[in-house]
């Protein structure tokens, strides 16, 4: 059986950068490695994915609640793992990197919850897609910590720049401040490892932390854990 390694943050964290290549860098270092991004949107498992962050079942992230909504995306990954990856994960020390993950739904649902039912709901997410769908656990999760400041800026910059529209948790600045804290929260409770994405300039200016020594951190991280593997 293979690694499961699970990076998640909020908006504009840079998981995508940093996982894309830390894929490139465990290639050549000759590891059996792939690549996952969740949500599926190429597959039809995705469809109610979809349509809730389009607002198509609500124009705000609140009008599907928490339970729900996360029963959309275990639905997405369930399916992914099942008809694409579940062949390679069963290989002995293969090493699968997923950009987003189960934990993307403490991101984004606790927000919808009074803060006394948190540990509630997380217990609940952690038993529903690893006990009772059966999909693999991670054996390492890293939370890329950005600052919500410079988060927001750059969402509004990526959009200017793609053209693409803002999803329904993009478009909430005050959601995803509360996705922020929901994520500080869930990484404590769930022990899941932190790694810092933004920095100061000589100003003392908030700005984002520069890439590659996010990546070399992340790629220590990451060999800690499956150190050993015949490469």
């Amino acid at each position: 059986m293979g690694y499961l390694i699970a990076f998640d943050g909020i908006d504009a964290s840079g998981k995508t950068t940093q996982t894309k290549m830390l894929f490139d860098r465990l290639k050549e270092s000759g590891y059996d490695v792939l690549y996952l991004k969740f949500p599926d949107y190429n597959s039809e498992s995705s469809a109610p994915v979809r349509l809730y962050l389009n607002g198509e079942l609500g124009q705000n992230p609140g009008d599907v609640n928490a339970y729900a909504a996360s029963s959309f995306f275990a639905v997405d990954r369930y399916i992914s793992y099942i008809n694409n990856w579940k062949s390679f994960y069963d290989k002995e020390n293969a090493v699968i990197l997923t950009d987003r993950y189960t934990t993307a739904n403490a991101f984004h649902q606790l927000p919808k919850l009074e803060r006394a039912e948190w540990d509630k709901f997380l217990d609940w997410l952690w038993d529903f897609e690893f006990n009772k769908l059966k999909i693999p656990e991670p054996d390492l999760i890293v939370r890329f910590d950005m600052h919500i400041a410079v988060a927001l800026k750059l969402i509004d910059e990526r959009a200017d720049i793609t053209r693409n529209k803002k999803d329904i948790h993009e478009s909430d600045a005050n959601y995803l401040r509360k996705s922020y804290e929901a994520g500080k929260y869930a990484a404590d409770y769930l022990r899941w490892e932190n790694l810092i994405c933004y920095d100061y300039d000589g100003n003392n200016k908030l700005i984002p932390r520069k890439i590659d020594k996010i990546n070399d951190e992340l790629f220590d991280m990451v060999i800690k854990k499956i150190g050993g593997l015949n490469k």
